[in-house]
């Protein structure tokens, strides 16, 4: 195992402010945009999920690293994310089922951190200031050099990611003789998602973000799922069209984070950037439907408008966020589809939110039930 060089780092936000700290994993500079990420364990789920494309994330629990990394605890191949910020990176981990040590984890990833930052503080401040571009280095420190190379990065407003983390080719999951056939469109989809999935019977190919609804039906799924990923949902009209025609089928459908933000754009509801965005396995839901609250798993930077989905006749808003009371899941009145805007394959309930899954697939029972008779 390598120990870590206290070699000096240094992280500038795109207003300007400067937070020194230490040299983690790569030796080099990065930039995305920064966020926080309030969850105690799971750094290497959170590392790996495509939703975090082109961000830096902000660790806010004290300890990254103590339990080292595990080849099963990843969400896609390889990390997304653009960078890390914490305060102790560990290089020792004592887990007896750990593969490595996440500093191995990340030079092995080419992936730049600093540590020894006071996270606390960053974090107030992003709090504060709202959710903005940034740039680690600890090969540069001249911060107004830093300062020239981050007006380089674009806002994460009105990017489209999913084509960049998205399979190229479709690919299929679970057992070909399995009892329900559901065609995935890959936006950025987490591994946990599928694997949800397939244990309910579920047979699966996996398509690329850029597939028609054509397509899609031509394999003959019974139903058709939207991904999670990353970006501004806003700037995929090519697959809000796409979406279109999925909810003018009769296929149940179920959508999960970006998913779910196309369902609601093809239905013409809008969606706005948030102030910092939900990210971490603590945030409490309310189903409106049952009046129960759930612990979800969320990670998105923006949100549907509430207004919208309450002035649409055809829509019955079925989850709501109870810090901020933004829209948390949604279901259209005369269709078998429905949508969330956290992430039910996640365990902070630890399952409190699996249900969704399978009323997915009853979903699709009935509608098979339906065309039986």
């Amino acid at each position: 195992m390598k120990y870590l060089a206290k070699k000096k780092a240094v992280i500038v936000l795109e207003d300007g402010k400067v937070f020194h700290g230490k040299a983690a994993g790569k030796i080099g500079t990065t930039t995305g945009e920064i966020c926080f990420n309030t969850g105690m364990t799971g750094y290497q789920e959170i590392f790996t999920d495509p939703s975090y494309y082109k961000q830096i994330v902000v660790m806010t629990t004290s300890h990254i690293g103590n339990y080292g990394t595990a080849e099963n605890e990843i969400e896609s191949e390889g990390m997304k994310i653009s960078g890390m910020v914490c305060k102790s990176f560990s290089p020792y981990y004592s887990r007896p089922a750990g593969n490595s040590s996440i500093q191995d984890y990340f030079e092995g990833e080419d992936m730049v951190a600093i540590s020894d930052v006071d996270t606390r503080a960053l974090v107030r401040y992003i709090r504060d200031k709202g959710a903005m571009n940034a740039i680690i280095s600890s090969d540069e420190l001249d911060v107004e050099k830093l300062k020239a190379e981050l007006k380089k990065v674009p806002s994460m407003a009105g990017l489209e990611l999913s084509s960049k983390v998205s399979c190229k080719e479709p690919y299929f999951v679970g057992k070909q003789d399995s009892e329900f056939k559901v065609a995935v469109l890959d936006l950025g989809v987490k591994k946990n998602i599928l694997k949800c999935l397939e244990k309910r019977g579920v047979f699966m190919k996996v398509f690329p973000h850029d597939s028609t609804y054509e397509e899609l039906k031509a394999w003959e799924p019974d139903g058709i799922f939207l991904s999670n990923g990353p970006g501004d949902p806003a700037a995929m009209d090519n697959v809000q069209n796409e979406v279109k025609k999925v909810i003018a089928s009769d296929y149940p459908v179920f959508g999960i984070c970006l998913g779910h933000q196309m369902i609601c754009t093809a239905l013409g509801l809008s969606t706005y950037k948030m102030h910092n965005g939900h990210r971490g396995c603590n945030h409490p839901v309310r189903n409106e439907e049952t009046t129960k609250c759930e612990v979800t798993s969320q990670n998105h930077g923006f949100v549907v408008k509430m207004d919208d989905a309450k002035a649409n006749d055809n829509v019955i808003v079925t989850h709501l966020h109870l810090n901020d009371n933004t829209l948390a899941g949604l279901r259209i009145k005369d269709k078998p589809v429905f949508s969330v805007q956290f992430h039910p394959e996640a365990s902070p309930g630890p399952h409190d939110s699996r249900y969704l899954f399978d009323t997915f697939v009853e979903n699709i029972k009935k509608v098979k039930e339906k065309q039986t008779v």
